[in-house]
């Protein structure tokens, strides 16, 4: 049997909205995920180490705070180095599609915005995962 798809879902710096990460965590568990929800104000450092000791296949942030150009960029550079070249980093928030695809280029996943469908989410990480998984 195949093991289910481990997602670590964080809420980076002081952002204290979190009731759409709590959705999120709902319909990936109701998906049949393993959510591991580390909740509010993490640092990229404890996002990282917790993909690692929880052996995830995907990490996934919600940024509302703008502070998307840099927590992105810096939880991609953490993970490169610790190794994580197969784990997925994607997420969402109030992000203007110019950094999205900004971010995309760095080698950041699909990201998401207000309004995007719980369906299009899981069937993303569901998809990339089958390809990418070790």
């Amino acid at each position: 049997m195949e093991r289910k798809i481990r997602i670590v879902l964080a809420k980076p710096g002081l952002d204290g909205h979190d009731r759409g990460a709590k959705v999120l965590a709902n319909s990936f568990r109701d998906a049949g995920m393993e959510v591991i929800y580390l909740g509010l104000r993490q640092t990229p450092e404890m996002i990282v180490e917790a993909a690692i000791q929880e052996d995830a296949d995907v990490v996934a942030m919600s940024v509302l705070s703008g502070a998307h150009m840099t927590i992105f960029p810096r939880v991609l550079e953490l993970m490169k180095r610790e190794g994580l070249n197969d784990v997925l980093l994607t997420g969402g928030g109030i992000i203007p599609d110019s950094d999205m695809e900004e971010l995309k280029k760095k080698g950041v996943g699909k990201l998401f915005g207000p309004g995007a469908s719980l369906g299009e989410i899981n069937e993303y990480i569901q998809s990339w995962v089958q390809e990418n998984r070790r």
